[in-house]
């Protein structure tokens, strides 16, 4: 029998999180990285599976996943995740992260006998990923790593999460094709404010594509030229899950398209998420639409 063959596999832990806005409303959301990457990278058109792992009464998590039920791959587990997050801010920059519940540890015997052409780890909490899995995986496809995995604690007594620097990252680097921060986890892997020379950085270190977000802007560099596209939302609704669903929308649209191209349809996909809660609900007609109408010259 034929094996099933995805553009991206997307691996990792459908969150429940409960938001409390800085007026003090809470909404109880399903999220987590393959939520909103898995979504993305489907609305563009690309072929999307989904590992994650369930407690046996919370099947309902499945739900928040768009793609089709097929290739959505699950085992039964002990722990699984659930946040709090605290905003302090309208545009929700400044927050405070609490783990409720922390997943258990994915293994290689958890990644079903599939071919991809992209094994995408989308962490939320320190100990779900080790290395040794990327490297297991470098050898089936091209890896795609967001550091919030690797980066983020959680206090095993209170679940205050804290960014910590990756202790192993020089050796695990070189196994990784795509390679994803946000500006503050760029700044505690590379020890420097500035973003540009942060990617520069991690090349160095053997990651062959990295991509930075920050809430203006993305930046994304091959080790020949940074680029740089404007996130150019609307309004801020569903900031939720937007680092996920750029890198997502990044990482597929570069299978078949340049840099600059897939920074491009990152950017203007991210921006059309925000302006709704949840993962995006739209199709590559409309995320081209948003290209035309914001990011093309007049």
């Amino acid at each position: 029998m034929e094996k099933k063959r995805y553009d991206i596999l997307s691996i990792g832990y459908i969150s429940l999180d409960n938001n409390i806005d800085c007026q003090n409303k809470k909404v109880i959301e399903l999220g987590g990285a393959v939520t909103y990457s898995s979504a993305a990278a489907f609305a563009l058109g690309h072929n999307v599976g989904v590992v994650t792992k369930l407690k046996k009464d919370s099947f309902q998590r499945l739900s928040a996943l768009v793609i089709p039920k097929e290739d959505i791959f699950w085992k039964e587990t002990k722990n699984e995740v659930a946040m709090q997050n605290k905003f302090f801010t309208p545009d929700k920059e400044k927050r405070e992260c609490i783990c409720l519940s922390k997943g258990d540890k994915f293994t290689i015997e958890d990644i079903p006998s599939v071919e991809s052409e992209i094994f995408h780890f989308g962490g939320l909490v320190f100990g779900e990923f080790d290395d040794e899995l990327i490297i297991e995986l470098s050898k089936k496809g091209k890896t795609a790593v967001d550091v919030q995995g690797f980066l983020r604690h959680a206090d095993l007594e209170t679940g205050r999460l804290s960014f910590k620097d990756w202790e192993t990252k020089k050796e695990i680097f070189p196994y990784i094709d795509y390679l994803k921060t946000d500006a503050a986890e760029a700044e505690i892997l590379s020890k420097t404010d500035d973003r540009e020379k942060a990617a520069r950085l991690f090349f160095e270190w053997g990651a062959k594509e990295i991509v930075i977000t920050h809430n203006s802007e993305v930046i994304s560099f091959d080790g020949k030229e940074i680029k740089r596209c404007p996130i150019k939302a609307r309004n801020l609704s569903g900031r939720s899950g937007r680092g996920d669903t750029t890198f997502a929308a990044y990482i597929t649209e570069r299978i078949n398209n340049s840099v600059e191209d897939s920074l491009l349809f990152a950017t203007a996909c991210v921006s059309l998420k925000m302006e709704n809660y949840g993962p995006i609900k739209a199709d590559r007609k409309e995320i081209i639409n948003y290209i035309k109408e914001f990011y093309e010259q007049k």
